[in-house]
Parts: structure tokens; sequence; C-alpha cells
């Protein structure tokens, strides 16, 4: 598979020109387009419904759109919950799957209807105490421990994970829940993160609808629904093949029947939290070359850094970087990509070939539309970049500004400390 950027060097010209570089910037298209194809590829399940992922990418714009595809939002913080509120979204509409949450927050998720994904155990008494009662309708999120397996291997580590009940906790909590008035009940799991497989997905929901199975018979729940949660993934490395959210449906489809359907329990609905499959490959990192440095290595220093794009740092992820104008020039240069902070692990790309970069290149950094912006911080006094829309018509559209040295400093109680720093 070739990477190709959904904007050309012309165009990254003629935005530059209102908004500088760098910048994040999104395809409105190829995310109305990827919407349409998760919806249509769980259509066969009435209840289905995608909770976007806030915490992958919370813009409101971005969001929005996706809700006009029938998607809710799964937040995992009092302010996301309350952006979610504030675009519209309401009761039922949001998941709130968060983990060791302080008391505010759970009453906030109860107060605007939100449907409540309790993590642990301990947290039943704790929201009872918190509310007074229960709500009527609830989720556990599952980690059954060990490791998650596939036919090509581990896939992930839950056993190492915080999240989550064990096993035989599901069936306490079942019990506890429904003695305490609960009515509605939902399971809940996420066992490997970016998976670029399409079994993940029927794997785990084989596993669950037979986790299902047994509660209803064991404890007499209701179970309304099942939530796969996320873990689908997106493939940044240009030689690995995308998964099909078609075929990764139907195989959900065929595992719902043969286990659910026969046991009365087709009436459950299917949920999922996608956040990276969502938005990833359509958000782009542009940037500009503005330095070079031949040392022990050759290095390119962009007007970017970890403040924009913090996985290749934080995890040593792989991004795929595309030089503007030179998609079809020999890769035969070896470079070290780096940002400008103090820190020697700023870099979006360690010994990558590529084309001859001069002064004034624009770079894309490829698929960072999901936990791009969303990571971003303010170490060095650096300041978040702006967002952008490339609309389907071809026009760009902000939303959400650059941020500015007057919001650096907004939260200190001596906001004259910027304004002499202004008269300086």
């Amino acid at each position: 598979m070739n990477k190709k950027s959904f904007i050309t060097k012309e165009k990254a010209m003629e935005i530059a020109k209102i908004y500088p570089t760098p910048f994040h910037i999104y395809d409105e298209k190829g995310i109305r387009e990827n919407a349409r194809a998760v919806k249509e590829a769980f259509a066969w399940n009435p209840g289905f419904k995608e909770y976007f992922a806030v915490k992958a990418n919370p813009n409101p714009c971005l969001i929005e759109m996706l809700g006009e595809y029938g998607c809710g939002c799964d937040c995992s913080s009092m302010t996301e919950l309350m952006l979610a509120k504030a675009i519209g979204m309401r009761g039922e509409d949001i998941m709130f799957s968060s983990n060791n949450t302080p008391a505010e927050e759970y009453a906030y998720a109860a107060e605007i209807g939100a449907i409540i994904n309790l993590d642990d155990i301990t947290h039943i008494d704790f929201v009872e105490d918190i509310l007074g009662r229960l709500p009527e309708t609830m989720s556990c999120r599952y980690n059954p421990g060990g490791v998650f397996k596939m036919s090509n291997g581990i896939m992930d580590n839950p056993g190492d994970a915080k999240y989550g009940f064990t096993t035989e906790q599901m069936f306490e909590g079942f019990r506890i829940l429904k003695e305490k008035g609960v009515k509605n009940f939902g399971i809940h799991a996420f066992l490997a993160s970016n998976t670029v497989s399409n079994e993940y997905y029927p794997v785990l929901a084989g596993q669950l609808f037979e986790l299902a199975v047994c509660l209803k018979r064991e404890t007499g729940a209701e179970i309304r629904f099942i939530n796969l949660s996320g873990g689908v993934g997106i493939p940044y490395e240009p030689d690995t093949e995308p998964n099909d959210i078609r075929l990764i449906g139907e195989g959900v489809r065929r595992a719902y029947e043969e286990v659910l359907v026969p046991e009365g329990m087709g009436d459950v609905a299917i949920y999922t939290e996608m956040g990276r499959f969502m938005m990833g490959p359509y958000g782009q990192l542009v940037t500009k070359a503005i330095h070079e440095k031949h040392t022990h290595k050759e290095y390119i220093g962009v007007d970017a850094c970890a403040v924009n794009l913090m996985r290749p740092a934080m995890y040593g992820a792989y991004h795929h970087i595309t030089v503007l104008g030179k998609e079809d020039a020999l890769c035969n240069h070896k470079y070290d990509v780096t940002g400008s902070l103090c820190e020697n692990n700023d870099k979006f790309a360690i010994d990558r070939m590529l084309p001859e970069i001069e002064i004034g290149d624009y770079l894309v950094i490829h698929d960072t539309g999901a936990h791009g912006y969303a990571m971003g911080y303010n170490y060095n006094g650096k300041l978040k970049s702006a967002e952008l829309l490339l609309k389907e018509d071809g026009a760009v559209e902000m939303i959400r500004r650059a941020e500015t040295p007057r919001d650096y400093f907004s939260t200190f109680d001596c906001l004259p400390v910027y304004n002499r720093l202004e008269k300086a």
C-alpha cells in the first residue's frame, strides 16, 4: 500500500499563507466515507451504535460530523462528558468508560443520563453512595487476564492491564447489581490495541457472547448490549494491509448467530468505541523543514515537535512521512527528522530513508487524526497548533485556532505578568 497525502504541495503552500505551519488537517471526505462504511458493516444489528472515543480526537466539529451517521460519544473524563453534552449528545448517546473515577464525575455522568461503564467491582457501592440509587442501565468492563491470542499469535496482555473485572467478579458484580435494582446490563471489553487484523473483533465478540450466555443463565441478568470497545487499528506503515470493516462486521455477525441467537438473545445490541479507526488515517500533521544539521548523523529540523504529535517520542511509534512535491523521488537520503524540544526523543523519524530535503520543503506526517493533537501538551512553553478541515469541495476551514501566549499564561492568577511580558 502506498501512503498518499490528501493534500498537494501547492495546497499546503496555499493553506500556509493563511494558517502557518505546523497545523493538523483532516479530510472530511475520508471521514464521512469511513463512518458510512462502519454503519453499513453492522447494519445487520438493529441496535448497533458506534460510540466514538473522544479521547482520540476531542474536536467538536469532527464529532458532530460523526453524529450525522448515528455515532455517539465514549467519554473518559468530566470534560469529555461536558463536551459531548455541549454538542447535543443526550442520555444514552454517551458512554462513560473511565477508571479510578472521582465521585463528581460519576455524579455528572448520571445527571446527563450517560451509560456508566464500571471499571471495578468496588465501584458498585461507590456509585450507589454517590447517587443514592443505581441507574436502571449499567455496564461492566471485563478483563479475563492472561494474554489475548489469535491465529497469528499473542496480540496483547490484558492480565497486565489496570482495567476491568475478573471473570469471577463479573458474575458476582451482575448479581449485586441485579439485587440493587439494575434492570439492563451491558458487557464491555478492550483486550488488544491497534490490531491490524480482520480477526480481532470476531474473536473478541465470540468470547464476550459466550460470557453473556453464561451470565444470563447464572444470574438472570437482562443483557441489553455487548460493547466491543476499540482496538481495531490502522496501518501506520505503508506495506501493511488495512482492516476491512465490512469483513469484520460479517465476522461478528457469524459469531452472533452461532452463539447468541440459539440462546434467544438475538435482540442484544452491538456497540463499538473506535477512535483510531474512525479518525486516524484522515488526519495529517503538516510541517516545514527549517534547519538541517550535519554532525554524527544527518538531521532535518522541522517547525513541529512532540507537542504536536507525541506518539513517536512516547512509544517509538512509526508515522509515515511524505515530502510534498517529491512523492516520486528516490528515497536515497537517511535522516533523523526532529523537533525543537529540549529532549533527545523529540524525533518524528530516526534513520528514515527519504528524498533529499531542502529548507522550506513541506513534510506531511501521516495518520495523526487520532491521538495526535489530543495528546498535545505545553512542555518548553510550546503552543498547540491549529486544526483545519479540508472540506469535500476543497475549501479549508479552521476548526480550532492555534494557541497564543495569552492562552499559555491565562491560568495564572497573576495575569498582569503576561501584560508586563507584552510590553517588554
